[in-house]
């Protein structure tokens, strides 16, 4: 863990670079995250073979708040239905349903959907167990929820050192309210490349 200034690609950099420094050698089969520049281009500089997901919680309300109120809970549900789709070609298909219904009236708030579409669809690659941990940074989000709570409150009373440490404590202490990765026995076919199609296991055919 460390301090950087906002979300650069400078900071990223370094925690990326510090990373590989402290033994991640292979570059990482997924990342997972909102649209903070500065980490996509650290991370295509330091792991270039790491493939993207953006989290659909943040894009759902970058969308949203580009649309008028009235509209949002009718535009949320036909997002859900994206994301929630069983097979890439029926969110394919929910995704054609919302540019064609919101683009003409709404086309900025379209907009920030089809830039990231093919990165929103990347989990359809991976185990169906694993979906509800990869589609969003919420597993992420909800421990720094925490430290922000804190760290607001003291907010000029603290050192970089000690805002740092408490900062620290407050992660270790969230971590024993985590859970274990459903499907966690895919790990090693991940590693090891085995193609996933729709959330399934692909079988190799000898030729």
């Amino acid at each position: 863990m460390t301090d950087g200034f906002r979300e650069s690609t400078e900071s990223w950099r370094e925690v990326l670079l510090d990373l590989k420094r402290r033994g991640l050698k292979q570059d990482p089969k997924l990342a997972v995250g909102d649209g903070a520049l500065g980490f996509w281009t650290a991370l295509r500089e330091v792991f270039a073979t790491t493939r993207e997901q953006r989290c659909w919680v943040h894009k759902t309300m970058n969308v949203l708040n580009a649309m008028p109120k009235s509209l949002q809970s009718k535009a949320k549900a036909h997002l859900h239905d994206i994301w929630q789709a069983e097979t890439r070609t029926e969110a394919n298909a929910a995704f054609d349903f919302f540019v064609e219904t919101y683009g003409v009236k709404w086309d900025k708030a379209v907009a920030k959907l089809v830039k990231d579409r093919d990165v929103l669809l990347s989990f359809y690659d991976y185990p169906a167990e694993h979906w509800k941990h990869i589609r969003t940074s919420n597993p992420i989000e909800s421990t720094f929820a925490t430290v922000r709570h804190r760290t607001k409150r003291t907010k000029g009373c603290l050192s970089r050192k000690t805002g740092l440490a408490m900062a620290f404590k407050l992660m270790m202490s969230a971590q024993s309210k985590w859970r274990k990765l459903d499907g966690r026995n895919r790990l090693p076919q991940i590693i090891e490349g085995v193609e996933f199609r729709d959330g399934l296991r692909q079988l190799q055919t000898a030729a």
